[in-house]
Formats: structure tokens, sequence, C-alpha cells
């Protein structure tokens, strides 16, 4: 009899897996693009400050970086460094806020500019009957002084499911969605409504007990004022959990 977590895990994966080519084929795009990102993602928690006090195995901290490479990977489009701070409400929810940092040039906008923001969280891990599930709900307060002076409010949704493979030992099939969408408008932001669209799929190895890595496709629509823009995307991952 099917319990209620391989219902959720069931309901979760076919969610991810007819989001991506479901948004896909709702717009037609005008312009695609081939490109490859890497991603470094660590986090921990304070518990090296001392060991003896629990409140800092609480406390925890986040450093990203990724760089992005477009226009068939011919030059560096796109840069990010995001660092936060959380805290461990339960054994499986977390909360966090920090900042971020992101240069963005072509193809992924038309008038390159240095973005900043400043994000909020939540993440949710849990493991299922078929795998580890990855939910998180994040918004960011968006600002590009470059281009005018209004805050861009934006909300990001992502699901993932990790499936490991019994067949091989310590490597996953990994399947997430990630939509984004715009809450308001302003001197730079001229619309409300979804703003990408981000489909990967792949396989992942666990390289330690804290160090994992990700490799696959990942299918990028933009939606834009006139042409939308979808990129096929190389996707290398470093995620590190101390």
């Amino acid at each position: 009899m099917l319990n209620q977590k391989t219902i959720f895990t069931a309901f979760v994966l076919s969610g991810l897996m007819l989001s991506g080519p479901v948004a896909a084929q709702t717009s037609n795009p005008d312009v695609q693009d081939f490109g490859v990102w890497g991603n470094i993602t660590a986090t921990g928690n304070w518990g090296f400050v001392n060991k003896d006090n629990p409140t800092l195995q609480k406390w925890k901290w986040w450093l990203e970086g990724q760089g992005r490479f477009g226009d068939n990977a011919s030059h560096f489009s796109q840069a990010l460094l995001r660092p936060g701070l959380g805290y461990q409400l339960t054994p499986t929810t977390s909360i966090w806020a920090g900042y971020a940092f992101a240069p963005t040039e072509l193809p992924y906008v038309r008038v390159p500019f240095d973005e900043q923001r400043v994000w909020q969280q939540v993440l949710y891990r849990d493991k299922f009957s078929v795998g580890n599930v990855q939910w998180r709900s994040r918004l960011e307060e968006r600002m590009a002084p470059q281009l005018g002076n209004d805050v861009g409010m934006r909300y990001r949704q992502l699901l993932k499911l990790s499936v490991p493979l019994s067949f091989a030992p310590g490597f996953s099939w990994v399947i997430q969605d990630e939509v984004f969408v715009l809450l308001n408008t302003g001197d730079w932001i001229p619309r409300r409504g979804l703003d990408n669209n981000r489909f990967f799929t792949g396989v992942a190895y666990a390289i330690t007990k804290e160090i994992t890595g990700e490799v696959g496709y990942m299918n990028h629509y933009i939606w834009r004022k006139g042409d939308n823009l979808m990129d096929h995307v190389l996707s290398v991952n470093i995620l590190a959990n101390f």
C-alpha cells in the first residue's frame, strides 16, 4: 500500500517532468543559444567556532560562485557571487537571507549591467522512498543602478529530486525545475509575470560524504520583451554540505 511519502514523491516527480517541457512549448523562442555554466555551492554550520555550543550548530552559512558562458559558449556572459546566512528550524527546514552580485552581458540581457540582489529563502530537504527531495522558495529584491532606481521583486520556486541508482553505487539521477516570476514593474522592469524557467536533468556522483558533483543538460527559457531566448546549457555543479 502506498504511503504519504511515496505519493508525495510521485507528485513532485510528475510536476518536474512536465513543468520544463510545458514551459518551453508555451512560447516559440525567436533566439536559441548554447551555453556552459559552472557552479560551486558550499553550505555548513558555525559549529566549528565552538563545538560545545549547540546553538551554533543551527546557525548556517552559504557561499556560492557561478560562471556562465553564452553565445555558443564563446565568451563569459554572467558571473554570480552569493553569500548568505541561515538558521536550521527543524531537521528538514531552514531559513536564509543574503546578498548576491551578478554582472550580466549578452545574450542574457540586451544591455550589459551589474545587478545586486538581496534574497531570502525557505529550504526544505528530506529523504523519501524514491530519493531525496529538495524544495526551495526564494524572494529577491533586485537593483541595477546603471538602468534605473526602482527595485525589482522576483519570486523563484525550485523543486529537485535525486534518485539513487542501485546499479551504480554513488551515482544518482537528478531532475529539477525552477520557475522565476516577476512581481512588479519599474523603470528597468517592463512587465510582470514569467521571467525564466530552468529545467535540469543529469547525473550526480557522491565524491565524498560532504561533496557531490553534478553534470547534465539544462533547458533555460527566458521570456523577454520582443524575442524570447531558449538556452541549451551544459551544466556542471559542485555541491558541498559541511
